[in-house]
């Protein structure tokens, strides 16, 4: 799947389901909340939190899924085409940092 095509998929199911997108700021919200669940499962599973018995059957990609989701949400209400978007960010990270992290001191094992 492309992500054209999860943004059509998205917005057809929020059509024929969720009967309108949420507003805005209530989608922000949500992905702020949805990062937070991704946040939890990540601390417990590669920090030093341990895991509550009610996190146990939290899924990592099922949560990521749900940002995903959100974030979607997000750039169909205000226009955001995700494949031009992406594309751009892309190139101006490689053009910005095509050198950085190679030189980077830290990053060498």
């Amino acid at each position: 799947m492309t992500i054209e095509e999860a943004q059509q998929q998205v917005d057809h199911w929020i059509k024929t389901y969720g009967v309108r997108y949420f507003s805005e700021l209530t989608n922000m919200a949500i992905l702020t909340e949805e990062v937070g669940e991704v946040a939890r499962i990540m601390s417990r599973t590669y920090g030093d939190q341990s895991f509550k018995k009610t996190d146990l059957d939290k899924d990592l990609g099922d949560e990521m899924a749900d940002v995903l989701w959100v974030l979607i949400c997000l750039a169909n209400q205000t226009g955001v085409n995700l494949t031009e978007a992406f594309e751009k960010n892309m190139a101006k990270k490689t053009e910005r940092d095509k050198d950085r992290h190679k030189a980077n001191e830290k990053l060498k094992s």
